[in-house]
């Protein structure tokens, strides 16, 4: 069998270009793996037998042609832990390990993204990396990045830009800065990134975070290095995050990886891969350790045990409500997914598997002074035993997230939603009988393809008709590989796209001001999370329904300890009367400090 390279020759330039199938998918997978040797810029040699062999020698004697082909022939069952795996045929272990070099970790976007930067570290805090959050001291500088607006990713090629000067100016006692591109931006610009910004050392997409300490040993021999395959199986559910701060009362713990629903605008499907869902007993596992860390906590003392520490975790996925465990064969029976009412899919009903309501009744049973979130959900995945469960467990938060998008049937038609206006009213109306006092929250694009002016007055209705409590904002931002870009034409001028944005901003603050409002005068369950970023005297947190809430730092009494005089601290809960609002933010006054289990009994 000849060695890879040569085989590559054989079938002309590997450069990047036009290639027939069968070559893109062993270039993808022999890049996966390292990438081409440079002869402009050999490692440095070792000896091997007495007789030195640098990179590019090592390669050829490397994988074969076969070793490529039964990589790509299928998912393959994971390892137990990353270091289960054998390095690779031209690395050596020791050149595996990352020295004690400094790794300087910068997150952009959603709240998936911070999980990745945690899953990302973990792994490589394992193979002996250090974290650092000085840039100037940086060896390794990794860019967690989002594509989901053209703004997101202007902001990381400006970033670059900067980055660069940096590398160009590192002094040469020093080793060389490598910069590697991590998430979706990897993802989706690949090619583009590699050979537009020639200092970036490495990409790896969401699904390649394992490959992290390989894909670096490969950017220390001054190799481009890249993995942006993506997976039908990867959750990462042996992997534990780390959590970058110590003084953090909330987590997030990603409970699944993807989406199926190929919204026409969205990018995800293609930057994520395909829904896949982590096993319930993983995601239980790492609920149960953020609970205990806090006990096992220096300084943890019985009088504390209820009023300091991790106290709120946020289960998180791109389509977090239509998690569904298929990793327990005797769950996996032919009952169908159950549906909102008028709501319908873009993908073929999924059978068996432990489902949303399932984990989430399982997780809120951890601690019951933990509270519990989920984001982001879709509006189909909401039938009657989850909104029940929200309703009854009382660490389980009464905030539901409802993506619209828009208010037009029309438009939510052209953007594959899957469900008419009437019916994600009709929704929102059954959300509010079954939760009293439920705070909703919402999605909308301003400017979608096609969108007229009728269209966008349908909009500004349904902000005022629901009176969302808060709200995500957006003009529309077209971008490759979706359906719209695909049949569909971008065509409200962006001047148009601006305007609209603003009147749904305007009307969605004057609405949020009045749904607030309702609280004036209630007392409200807060979790403290610090001090205000605007005054060294107040402190702030958030309510059950993930509003800001402000108040003065003063002493009160601790209901669980009576005459016990106390000041808050992060990580307490602490009863609040709320005397002003907002479109944003609730003020109030402090009352007393309770526990997330009592406190329905002193309101």
């Amino acid at each position: 069998m000849q060695p890879l390279r040569h085989v590559l020759k054989a079938q002309g330039s590997p450069r990047w270009g036009p290639l027939t199938p069968a070559s893109w998918l062993l270039l993808k997978n022999f890049r996966a793996h390292g990438g081409l040797p440079s002869t402009a810029n050999p490692s440095p040699e070792r000896q091997e037998d007495g007789v030195p062999k640098d990179f590019s020698s090592r390669l050829a004697t490397g994988p074969t042609f076969q070793d490529f082909l039964r990589s790509a022939s299928g998912p393959q069952e994971e390892p137990s832990s990353p270091e289960a795996e054998d390095p690779p045929p031209y690395l050596t272990v020791d050149e595996l390990l990352g020295r004690q070099r400094k790794v300087y970790l910068e997150t952009y976007g959603c709240q998936m993204n911070v999980n990745d930067t945690e899953i990302a570290w973990s792994i490589l805090q394992k193979s002996g990396y250090l974290r650092t959050s000085n840039l100037r001291e940086a060896d390794v500088v990794l860019l967690v990045t989002c594509s989901i607006r053209e703004k997101a990713e202007q902001t990381i090629w400006n970033r670059l830009r900067q980055l660069k000067v940096l590398k160009t100016k590192r002094p040469l006692s020093r080793v060389p800065l490598r910069i590697g591109i991590l998430g979706c931006m990897a993802e989706r610009l690949k090619e583009e990134i590699l050979n537009r910004e020639k200092m970036v050392d490495l990409l790896a997409g969401p699904d390649a975070y394992r490959d992290l300490p390989r894909l670096l040993a490969i950017a220390e021999s001054g190799q481009q290095a890249a993995n942006v395959l993506l997976s039908l199986d990867e959750t990462y559910a042996d992997v534990m995050p780390v959590q970058t701060s110590r003084s953090a009362t909330s987590a997030f713990v990603s409970i699944m990886r993807g989406c199926d629903n190929m919204c026409s605008y969205c990018i995800v499907p293609f930057t994520r891969g395909r829904e896949r869902s982590r096993p319930v007993a993983s995601i239980l596992e790492e609920v149960r350790k953020l609970s205990e860390q806090v006990k096992s906590s220096p300084g943890y003392s019985v009088l504390f045990s209820l009023s300091q520490g991790l106290k709120e975790v946020t289960l998180l996925g791109q389509n977090v409500n239509s998690f569904r465990d298929s990793s327990e064969v005797q769950f996996n029976n032919a009952v169908s997914t159950n549906l909102s009412r008028g709501f319908t899919t873009n993908y073929k009903m999924k059978q068996g598997g432990l489902r949303f309501a399932y984990l989430l009744d399982q997780v809120s049973r951890v601690d019951p002074e933990m509270r519990i979130r989920f984001t982001s959900p879709h509006p189909k995945d909401f039938p009657d035993e989850v909104l029940q469960l929200i309703d009854e467990r009382h660490n389980i938060c009464k905030q539901i997230h409802l993506p619209a998008q828009s208010g037009s049937s029309r438009v939510l038609e052209a953007m594959r939603r899957g469900y008419s206006r009437e019916a994600y009213v009709e929704l929102i109306h059954h959300i509010r009988e079954s939760i009293p006092g439920v705070s909703l929250s919402s999605d909308f694009i301003a400017g979608f393809c096609g969108e007229t002016e009728e269209d966008h007055l349908q909009t500004v209705s349904l902000l005022r008709e629901v009176q969302y409590n808060m709200g995500f904002l957006f003009a529309y931002s077209m971008r490759q590989k979706t359906r719209a870009y695909h049949r569909l034409q971008d065509d409200v001028p962006g001047e148009v796209k601006k305007r609209r944005l603003k009147e749904l901003i305007s009307v969605f603050r004057e609405e949020a001001t009045k749904a607030n409002k309702n609280s004036v005068g209630s007392s409200q369950l807060v979790l403290v999370e610090g001090l205000s970023k605007r005054s060294a005297t107040d402190l702030c947190g958030r309510n059950d329904g993930n509003l800001k809430v402000i108040f003065p730092d003063t002493e009160m009494e601790d209901v669980t300890n009576p005459g016990l005089r106390v000041r808050a601290q992060p990580g307490d809960y602490v009863m609040v009367k709320i005397t002003s609002a907002s479109s944003q933010t609730l003020k109030g006054h402090v009352l007393y400090r309770t526990t997330l289990k009592d406190s329905s009994a002193y309101c």
